[in-house]
């Protein structure tokens, strides 16, 4: 009988109590929610835009690389391509190929002048493309006006034929038939180009395109010893072959081709990496957003809650457990945080169809949109963490407060705070949400860099806010009413200062930090380049041109310093006798191990030589070949003097020692080389010759001609195009980064409106005390926008200061480029904060203004 009249276990009783707190709290909470979401709706606004931000660029990014895996046998051209560098596959390796089933077409690619036969003989610089009959293996080519392709490039009346895109044939006013001179030969024009397959969408900083057949290329003469010319071959399996066993055994038959074999699962690296960068890039931009709209949680928590707060009272008089209460509202806020989020991963999975077709000329390949769920639960993750990061704090500190101070917390804040268990949970969420934000990142020591720079930022606004506070609780009492009521509203109890600041300046700081990257940027290129900059370069100069090249350069009025230096291409195939591609490179400097390199040789230094470890060689050197190499690249693969680079040139690879390092500003555009030999071997090779001719802008067409006309097969790239092209080009990226960081803003302006929002009603209360007191509607707005106003300067200047902070570091140690104090854009910043502020805050005040004394006080 004992045992059966024995109390119940403590651990059964617990489990009846946890869900009786739990059954009573949902119950609770469905009740409530019936009445609307209305005082949580910057809550779902802030959570949406964030959320949608994330999962639109991680959308869209799934989209373009799923295209360019799905795409990549026709954006390599085929299964795989071998690239010979500036010399033909032996015939021997074709014939293999062909054994085995493969379909082969030749590409060769340069650049060339294209001249107008007739008129004015106008002329500009090409991307030249020569095209074997069996191109395109993969995909459709297309010249407008053809009936096919093959059919557009032939031979007509003994006249080869050329196609050209559509801005050659509006800048040179071209029509199909005209006749055009590329090198030694004379074309008719095809029409131009509608579609090329292989061609993945990139900035042509250059030239556009020019396509001819392949076998029309040797009546041009432009293929000469030591041309910039690269011989590109697509091959198409057999059915049923295999790509990687195939690659295996062409390597493995011929080890010493010196050629660079990549398969269409490696169609495009470059612009994978920069699609994914940018994608990082973009995905952090969002995540700030979504930062800032945490603000907004916090701010809608507090002011939701401070709106329940008879409610809250009520419950706990009645002897609801703090559980219960907090596990009420926590219901709650977890339904409305699900909202937002679900809102915005509908706005992102829609986003970017959107997004495509705007984009569509800029981005690499059309892509494939779907639904993509990792980018969908990595963005729902995010604003989960953001969510309950957020409103945890707000939350536990009603729990805490007793019934009897949350009646009278709206006018004396009780200091109560969330217990050790609530703010330790606090700090895990962050942890897990920096822990997200690293582990998913492409560049995790930049995501990393990032993560601890926004809780920097954060904490500065906070203290700014705190400063601000204090600074006008300390002012002078002697002031005029409007400005002295400003100050006051400022520190008064339960002012949201600290909150709009942080909120209004991440926004800011981010739009500060974009266009200080983006001027600087800008002002390189478009100011500083130019000056020391030279009108020309001049590239494909035979040996037995160079004397009449000279003279020509020299004999037109205006041309000023003729700089000249000898050309070869070299690909870097082994690094003390380890594989380029096993090199263990960083990432800034990998990329002088992928694809050719510019070699000159020299007896003396070049003008302005910088070394900073080793020395140079005599000028009559004569004994084993040796190379001054550039000194970051050999950083970034832990080389030094000493140890050995084995480069490949035209076929034959060459062991050199490394002799000495140098500092490379490759921004001077001189004629700058990563590897510079010692005479001798080099000599003897075949090799062109490259120049800069400095030259005032009148003698720039005078010279462009005289040089072309006696000299078809050498091409000339004018640097005043490429620096346009470069501009026009960070002009889009400007555009878009500012367009993203605008999400940012627009969070913060969400946050602001809320918080200004939040506390409506004691403005009004405030206002018609006010006027009651006999104060005016013009002195009352004078009061809200001093305290606008120094709340608007406060947030600019602190965004000036992080976005300074943040675009040198950016700029110098993630460009690697000079960074320059921009007053002008850190001015504009201020004056829009300043300008933003005043116009949310007059919108919120507008009620108040308007609110007539007699119904509230008789309400009261």
């Amino acid at each position: 009988m004992e045992g059966t009249l024995a109390p119940p276990r403590p651990a059964v009783a617990a489990r009846s109590g946890e869900a009786s707190v739990l059954g009573t709290a949902w119950r609770l909470a469905l009740r409530e929610l019936r009445g609307g979401t209305r005082g949580l709706r910057i809550v779902i606004a802030c959570l949406a835009l964030g959320v949608a931000a994330i999962a639109g660029v991680g959308t869209l990014t799934s989209a373009v690389l799923e295209g360019m895996r799905a795409d990549g046998r026709r954006i390599l051209g085929g299964d795989l391509e071998v690239s010979a560098g500036n010399r033909p596959i032996a015939q021997n390796a074709l014939d293999w190929i062909a054994a085995r089933g493969g379909q082969i077409a030749e590409v060769v690619e340069m650049r060339s002048m294209l001249v107008v036969e007739d008129g004015a003989r106008d002329r500009m610089l090409v991307e030249l493309k020569a095209v074997g009959p069996a191109y395109p293996l993969y995909g459709n080519a297309r010249i407008e006006g053809a009936p096919d392709f093959a059919t557009g490039l032939e031979s007509r009346d003994g006249v080869p034929r050329v196609a050209v895109e559509p801005v050659v044939m509006d800048r040179l006013g071209l029509a199909p038939g005209q006749r055009v001179r590329v090198g030694d030969a004379v074309f008719a024009v095809a029409g131009a180009i509608a579609e090329e397959p292989d061609r993945v969408a990139r900035p042509t900083v250059f030239g556009p395109r020019a396509l001819i057949s392949r076998d029309a290329l040797d009546a041009t003469g432009l293929v000469q010893p030591g041309s910039l010319v690269r011989f590109d071959y697509r091959v198409r399996l057999a059915a049923g072959e295999d790509v990687r066993a195939f690659i295996a055994s062409l390597r493995a038959t011929f080890p010493d081709g010196g050629w660079r074999i990549r398969s269409y699962a490696e169609a495009a690296p470059g612009v994978i990496r920069f699609v994914e960068q940018t994608s990082l890039f973009l995905t952090l931009v969002g995540l700030t957003a979504l930062l800032v709209g945490g603000i907004g949680v916090v701010n809608g928590v507090r002011a939701w809650l401070d709106s329940r707060r008879r409610t809250i009272a009520t419950l706990k008089c009645l002897g609801a457990p703090a559980a219960t209460v907090f596990a009420t509202y926590a219901i709650q806020l977890g339904a409305i945080a699900v909202l937002g989020i679900a809102i915005g991963l509908v706005v992102g999975t829609g986003a970017p169809w959107l997004a495509g077709a705007l984009l569509a000329d800029v981005l690499p390949v059309p892509p494939r949109f779907g639904l993509y769920p990792l980018p969908l639960v990595l963005a729902a993750l995010f604003g989960l963490l953001t969510a309950a990061t957020f409103a945890l704090w707000p939350l536990a500190r009603a729990r805490e407060i007793p019934a009897v101070a949350l009646f009278r917390d709206e006018v004396a804040q009780s200091r109560a705070r969330p217990r050790a268990w609530v703010i330790a949970a606090n700090m895990a969420l962050a942890a897990a949400l920096v822990g997200l934000v690293v582990a998913v990142a492409q560049d995790r020591q930049f995501a990393a860099a990032f993560c601890g720079a926004a809780a920097g930022t954060l904490v500065l606004f906070r203290l700014g806010g705190w400063a601000v506070k204090r600074a006008a609780a300390a002012a002078p009492r002697h002031l005029p009413p409007a400005l002295r009521l400003g100050l006051a509203n400022l520190h008064r109890p339960g002012s949201a200062t600290a909150l709009m600041l942080v909120s209004l300046g991440l926004g800011l700081s981010t739009l500060a930090s974009v266009a200080m990257i983006q001027g600087n940027l800008q002002r390189q290129v478009g100011e500083r380049l130019p000056e020391r900059a030279p009108a020309f370069f001049f590239i494909d100069i035979q040996n037995d041109q160079v004397v009449r090249f000279d003279q020509l350069a020299a004999s037109v009025p205006g041309v000023g310093e003729i700089a000249r230096v000898p050309s070869l291409r070299a690909r870097i195939v082994a690094v003390n006798g380890t594989p380029a591609e096993q090199v263990q490179a960083t990432e800034d400097t990998a990329w002088a191990l992928r694809g050719d390199r510019g070699l000159t040789y020299a007896g003396t230094p070049p003008e302005g030589t910088r070394l900073v470890a080793g020395s140079w060689w005599s000028p009559d050197y004569r004994g084993e070949p040796l190379v001054s190499f550039d000194g970051r690249l050999a950083a970034g693969w832990g080389i030094g003097v000493g140890d050995r680079l084995t480069v490949n040139v035209l076929g034959r690879d060459l062991d050199l020692r490394i002799a000495s390092l140098r500092v490379i500003d490759w921004r001077s555009f001189g004629l700058n080389f990563t590897l510079i030999a010692s005479p001798g071997l080099l000599e003897a090779a075949p090799h062109t010759h490259i120049a800069t001719v400095h030259a005032l802008p009148s003698a720039e067409a005078p010279l462009l001609r005289a040089v072309t006309d006696a000299l078809p097969n050498v091409s000339a790239i004018r640097v005043r195009d490429a620096l346009e092209s470069v501009n026009q080009l960070l002009g889009r990226i400007g555009d878009a980064l500012s367009s993203t960081g605008g999400i940012t803003l627009l969070s913060g302006a969400l946050v602001l409106a809320g918080a200004i929002a939040a506390g409506r009603r004691q403005r009004i209360r405030d206002a018609v005390v006010l006027k009651t007191l006999g104060a005016t509607r013009r002195q009352i707005l004078a009061a809200y926008l001093v305290e606008f106003g120094i709340l608007g300067a406060a947030a600019g200047l602190l965004a000036a200061l992080v976005g300074s902070a943040a675009s040198w570091a950016v700029t110098t140690y993630v460009m690697r480029a000079d960074w320059a104090f921009l007053p002008g854009t850190l001015g504009v910043t201020i004056l829009a904060c300043v300008v933003l502020t005043i116009a949310f805050g007059w919108l919120g005040t507008w009620a108040a203004l308007r609110a007539k004394p007699a119904p509230l006080l008789r309400a009261e």
